[in-house]
């Protein structure tokens, strides 16, 4: 049962590890100190996702780095599910699409790196950006999906010279 428990809690762990952003690769090592988990769960939990081609692998030097398969059939469908399980959809559909003035939304922070966080890190790159109504939808979107959202507003101008400062972020929005 234990043995179930674990491998549950990696599986979610590494599905939103690569999944969520996926440009992100690892492997199994940094997943051990990363998940503070065993390196048998985590190498369990590794082939299985590779014996299903949910994710690719190749050798750098002497480490086997993991990386999502984009080509897989459900990628999508997994990406969409990790997006609500984060609450980030609510975030797209409730803010940024409403907002209006927007061009990029870019996250930072823990979930970039593919990790859980009770705190959604979004940087925004816009202008003519109603400052009282986005905080509004925050405060109303952060009570639905049960995590506290730290944003910056930047304007085109300044995008450049902040985005160098984190060079983690991912683009998760743009207008179209």
């Amino acid at each position: 049962m234990l043995d179930t428990l674990i491998t549950s809690r990696t599986r979610i762990k590494m599905l939103l590890k690569f999944f969520l952003n996926d440009n992100t690769t690892s492997y199994l090592r940094d997943l051990e100190d990363e998940f503070n988990e065993s390196s048998n769960a985590i190498r369990y939990e590794l082939n299985r996702f590779a014996d299903g081609h949910l994710l690719t692998s190749k050798m750098q030097g002497n480490k086997k780095v993991y990386k999502a398969n984009k080509k897989h059939p459900l990628f999508n469908d997994i990406h969409l599910l990790m997006l609500k399980h984060t609450g980030l959809d609510q975030i797209i559909v409730r803010v940024i699409e409403k907002l209006g003035g927007l061009e990029k939304v870019f996250l930072t922070g823990n979930f970039a790196r593919g990790l859980d966080s009770r705190i959604i890190e979004i940087i925004m790159i816009g202008e003519e950006i109603d400052h009282a109504y986005l905080q509004h939808m925050v405060e109303k979107t952060e009570s639905l999906v049960n995590r506290k959202i730290k944003y910056v507003l930047l304007n085109f101008s300044q995008e450049n010279i902040y985005m160098n400062d984190h060079p983690g972020a991912f683009l998760l929005w743009e207008a179209k």
